[in-house]
């Protein structure tokens, strides 16, 4: 099947497959998104489906095998819900992990990135290189202007240790 071919077979098909699966789910959106998905896969195999000759019943049998499985993993996590509920209270976040977030938002895009990738999500300085497309210094640089910036910030000390006017600098 061409690219042509199968813009119009989904045009003419995708209307109809969402009818019947919504009919299945009973969920609209449900329904797009599975045979939506039963498309892509599709569009991998198009140049077999002439030679299948059933082209709209191999994407209904995908997508109501894909709303099938949503369905039992949505069942699972009912179930893991009902068993262990979540807490009826969590407690929000800590005085220290309030000024540190306010912190953060005061430093420039790019250093907050780095320091949170590096220190939060504890990747590495490369890996913070290749996330970011910057260079290993320009992160070492931005790590280092960041945790001056946020030491100043909070309070505390910097690199260094040492302290301005009494205050920490």
């Amino acid at each position: 099947m061409t690219e042509e071919e199968f813009d119009g077979f989904y045009a003419a098909a995708f209307p109809r497959l969402t009818g019947q699966l919504y009919a299945l789910t009973g969920d609209h959106g449900e329904a797009q998104d599975v045979v939506q998905e039963a498309f892509v896969r599709a569009w991998d195999r198009r140049r077999e489906f002439l030679a299948d000759g059933a082209p709209e019943a191999w994407v209904r049998t995908v997508a109501m095998r894909l709303a099938v499985s949503r369905w039992r993993r949505a069942r699972r996590w009912l179930e893991l819900m009902r068993r262990h509920p979540l807490p009826e209270h969590t407690p929000g976040p800590g005085p220290e992990r309030t000024a540190l977030i306010g912190a953060l938002r005061d430093l420039p895009e790019a250093q907050r990135r780095a320091v949170v990738l590096h220190h939060l999500c504890d990747l590495s300085v490369e890996q913070v290189a290749s996330e970011t497309g910057a260079p290993v210094g320009t992160v070492k640089a931005r790590l280092s202007r960041g945790r001056a910036a946020l030491a100043r910030q909070l309070g505390e000390t910097d690199e260094l240790g040492e302290r301005e006017g009494g205050r920490v600098r």
